[in-house]
């Protein structure tokens, strides 16, 4: 049975249990006899660190970390049909590079198209489009008044029911794909029984800045994780850019959820409810801009934070069920403690050693938490990559990039509190593309 998109009447109250939940943990440390104090964090960092450290150490090879890559390519006249979806919205910058970078795409062309949602922009978005369409008969071009509602999730909902293929990669604006990324991932695909294969995403202009080069090892360590909780039984995740999905699964779970701000990562809980499998494939990856400034990644985060708790809210259910293997209910707590529970505990249990002029509590799990990160970005960042390179993890770069993780702590409390306080008013928060970055494949 399908399981409907939730419309989170109730996460204001989800959220505020949550915040107390995390508060009462973060602050009964200091209450206890204080040779006992540090029990609760250590035995957390031993639970917690000892799953985390597991998951990174899983794959020692490409063969073992993408299980089904060396399937072998399909026969002549068995590609599936394939519709490339984008949503775009005030995309001038980037929208002509990525409709030529479609274009060039090897894959048989009467099985493939190319779909882009002009999502009510207000620049040259739209003409650019209509312009091109004459120029690519495979591009189709749908435009959406601004005003029509349901953010990346409405935009897609609004095409998909006029897809003929069996299968639709979900792009960004600012997408960059090899000319052979087909040709690889359908054989990987279908070979390896997957409903949704998530591309790892690489930044290319991870030079630009120290900000840049650290998101840059960010991508690598997130795809480090996710498969290592792959390989462990766990759960992966969609990240929306580069995501391929089976139209027969997506349809089956009622398409994108319009009540989120995380279209991928909801997406990600439904597949799974319905025992629908999600594979990564590391090369090749998708090629996409980080933020440039601060404020651009306050607004990125606050959108993640809020959309990756929004998800445990809404289906904490089904995810509790016999739906799940005891396994992926065992990654699932595991990776909500130390994402999200983590952040508020420790925010809570800094404020309490304020309050009470005592030590701080849970520092034995925040230093592990760290540390095992650290381990993830530097068997990430060492991995062959095709298209950009990776940063090196050096030991500055690591103990930068680390002490960058330190914004979950803030971003993450924050969003908690905003979401117990406040009601959701749900908008497209676009990230903001340049399209000065490019590197060839």
């Amino acid at each position: 049975m399908a399981v409907a998109a939730v419309t989170g009447d109730h996460r204001r109250g989800k959220t505020a249990l949550f915040l107390a939940a995390c508060g009462c943990a973060g602050a009964a440390p200091h209450w206890l006899d204080p040779a006992r104090s540090l029990l609760p964090a250590i035995t957390l960092a031993v639970v917690l660190g000892g799953y985390g450290l597991r998951t990174v150490l899983r794959g020692r090879g490409a063969a073992s970390v993408d299980p089904g890559s060396a399937t072998r390519p399909l026969d002549t006249g068995s590609w599936p049909a394939v519709d490339v979806v984008v949503g775009a919205r005030d995309e001038e910058a980037v929208i002509a590079r990525l409709v030529e970078r479609l274009a060039a795409l090897r894959y048989p062309a009467d099985r493939l198209s190319f779909w882009v949602v002009d999502d009510g922009s207000q620049d040259r978005t739209g003409a650019i489009l209509d312009g091109l369409q004459q120029q690519h008969p495979q591009l189709r071009v749908l435009h959406r008044p601004r005003g029509a509602g349901g953010g990346k999730s409405g935009a897609l909902n609004a095409v998909l029911k006029q897809l003929q293929g069996d299968w639709l990669l979900v792009l960004d604006a600012d997408a960059q794909l090899q000319e052979d990324v087909l040709e690889r991932l359908l054989p990987y695909a279908l070979g390896g029984g997957w409903s949704a294969v998530q591309l790892r995403k690489a930044v290319v202009n991870a030079g630009q800045s120290l900000l840049t080069r650290v998101q840059a090892m960010e991508m690598a360590l997130d795809a480090l994780i996710q498969q290592g909780r792959l390989l462990g039984g766990g759960v992966m995740e969609l990240r929306g850019n580069g995501q391929l999905l089976s139209r027969r699964s997506l349809e089956a779970c009622g398409g994108f959820n319009e009540d989120t701000v995380t279209d991928d990562l909801d997406l990600s809980f439904r597949l799974l409810t319905e025992g629908s499998r999600i594979g990564l494939l590391w090369d090749p990856p998708v090629q996409e801009e980080a933020v440039e400034s601060v404020p651009a990644l306050w607004k990125q985060r606050q959108r993640w934070a809020e959309g990756g708790l929004q998800r445990f809210f809404d289906y904490w259910p089904q995810l509790l069920s016999s739906r799940l293997s005891p396994s992926q209910r065992r990654d699932l707590a595991c990776f909500f403690l130390l994402q999200y529970a983590l952040p508020v505990v420790s925010f809570a249990d800094a404020l309490t050693s304020a309050a009470t002029c005592t030590m701080p509590a849970y520092w034995p799990l925040s230093i592990v938490a760290f540390s095992v990160s650290g381990l993830a970005y530097w068997r990430g960042c060492r991995r062959p990559s095709e298209g950009p390179e990776l940063p090196s993890p050096e030991p500055l770069s690591l103990l930068l990039a680390i002490a960058y993780l330190g914004h979950w702590f803030v971003v993450i409390p924050w969003v908690s509190a905003r979401m117990a306080l406040f009601p959701k008013r749900l908008v497209w928060a676009k990230t903001s593309h340049r399209g000065e970055a490019t590197v060839e494949a």
